[in-house]
């Protein structure tokens, strides 16, 4: 969906009152789907979601789906950024590195709830620095966790992102054990594939 298909299906919204709208969202995608967390719902509930897409789409921030922002960037439906929250338990004692849009919906939900928070583009995280990062979140699907990225995880750090298998994009979660990340896939979750994340192509005969 082209962000001008994304404007006309959001037109017949953009009279409604935003506030109703997070409402909705709160009561109509997340409660729904199981995230019931005080803390997640308070935090989204507060944030204008709408402040983080173009002006044309305002009338569609709160779909549950995807929205495109231009450039090959997109805004992850509400669920999926609430699920991302659930999984990573942040608190204040963490120091965290979001690896997607410093001045995005994400990173803005997640500032206020660890101890630091450091942004990167996913374009610059094979260049991710420092090794004691306690929680690390990948806004979007990779097909593999880049060797930078493991080594910026401190041990018993958390990692939570999204894996792409044959086009299936999936919620997962990591820790890193004796210098090693393992990532368990959970559930079924349709969210924006990171290209700056693909897995080398491997030749076949």
């Amino acid at each position: 969906m082209t962000i001008s298909s994304f404007a006309q299906a959001g037109t017949a919204q953009t009279g409604f009152d935003q506030a109703a709208a997070r409402r909705a969202m709160i009561d109509s995608q997340l409660r729904t789907s199981g995230v019931n967390e005080p803390w997640i719902l308070a935090a989204m509930a507060a944030l204008p979601r709408e402040n983080f897409v173009p002006e044309a789409l305002r009338g569609a921030a709160y779909m549950d789906r995807a929205i495109p922002l231009g450039e090959g960037r997109w805004l992850a439906a509400p669920l999926v950024h609430a699920r991302f929250l659930a999984e990573a338990t942040p608190v204040q004692a963490d120091r965290a590195l979001l690896i997607g849009d410093p001045a995005g919906y994400l990173a803005a939900l997640l500032r206020p709830l660890v101890g630091s928070l450091d942004v990167v583009e996913p374009t610059q995280a094979a260049a991710a620095d420092g090794g004691d990062y306690t929680l690390i979140v990948i806004d979007g699907a990779v097909e593999q966790i880049p060797d930078a990225v493991a080594a910026a995880l401190a041990d018993n750090g958390r990692l939570v992102t999204g894996t792409v298998t044959r086009g299936v994009t999936r919620l997962a979660v990591g820790c890193k054990v004796a210098g090693e990340v393992a990532l368990l896939p959970l559930a079924e979750l349709g969210m924006p594939v990171l290209p700056e994340f693909a897995a080398p192509t491997r030749w076949s005969f």
